[in-house]
């Protein structure tokens, strides 16, 4: 996969487009990379350009040092992808991701920039469901076995010590910071948002996903579709689908926020909105 960085490490560009009708933000689920999305590039449409977020302590970034709290990490990726914002956007975060998503939505209104044309939230509670954890202050073998029994990770990658020592420095930062997460956001974003949710997911249930709808003025609607809390990393063709409708269906044919369904399982959409290892957290 050619990728192209920007001069910020924060963020990579697979299939950069110097005019794109919406750019996508992609954020991963805590100890994620951008491999939780590196076959989304040739299954979105031209018209959308994905551009993958990489916090520190993986990938190329392995040797820098992690933030320590939320609101750092989330002040650092606003500053890197304001310049990109001159196009309309829209944001996709999953798992940790999907809070990292809401909150950097909230920053950059806060300072001026444009509201994005849809948020999209995944396999994520609702901020006054948060009820934080310990996992963090696991020692490397509990930690590892959170992870099989998530089914995010193989036990025959964190078998490998080498792997392990890869892997589990960048997981156990990013649960510190959602787990000491506040949960306080400054309030609703003013733009659609759709919560998705693995309909086998033990880790965030319907109503929980459902409390989202507190944090948007705009259009809701929380969608379901079978697997568990990765419920998308193998099959990703219809939640691309579910973002490719919700980001180009003309404006004429949006649908009022009264008139949404404020659940549906993964059937044929009713509408269309407008305006590694993989651990979750």
């Amino acid at each position: 996969m050619t990728v192209t960085h920007l001069a910020t490490p924060w963020l990579r560009r697979p299939r950069p487009h110097p005019n794109p009708a919406v750019r996508l933000l992609c954020l991963p689920h805590a100890g994620g990379s951008t491999a939780l999305y590196r076959r989304w590039k040739d299954l979105l449409p031209p018209a959308i350009e994905p551009v993958l977020v990489c916090p520190p302590g993986r990938e190329h970034r392995l040797d820098e040092p992690l933030p320590t709290e939320l609101p750092e990490l989330v002040a650092a990726l606003g500053q890197a992808a304001a310049p990109l914002l001159d196009r309309p956007w829209a944001a996709f975060g999953h798992s940790m991701g999907a809070t990292v998503a809401h909150e950097l939505v909230l920053w950059l209104l806060e300072r001026g920039h444009r509201a994005p044309e849809h948020l999209f939230l995944s396999a994520r509670k609702a901020p006054q469901h948060h009820r934080g954890g310990t996992a963090h202050l696991l020692n490397d073998d509990a930690l590892s076995d959170h992870l099989i029994r998530l089914g995010g990770t193989s036990r025959e990658v964190l078998a490998m010590a080498e792997l392990r020592q890869l892997v589990l420095p960048a997981v156990r930062g990013d649960y510190r910071l959602i787990e000491t997460y506040a949960a306080n956001p400054d309030g609703p974003v003013p733009c659609p948002l759709t919560a998705l949710l693995g309909t086998a997911d033990t880790e965030v249930t319907a109503q929980e996903a459902e409390g989202w709808e507190k944090w948007t003025t705009g259009p809701f609607q929380l969608l379901t579709f079978p697997g568990g809390h990765f419920y998308f990393s193998d099959r990703p063709e219809p939640v691309v689908e579910t973002v490719r409708r919700r980001l180009l269906t003309p404006p004429g044919r949006a649908t009022s926020r009264a008139s949404l369904p404020r659940k549906a399982t993964n059937a044929p959409l009713r509408t269309g909105l407008s305006s590694t290892p993989r651990p979750t957290g």
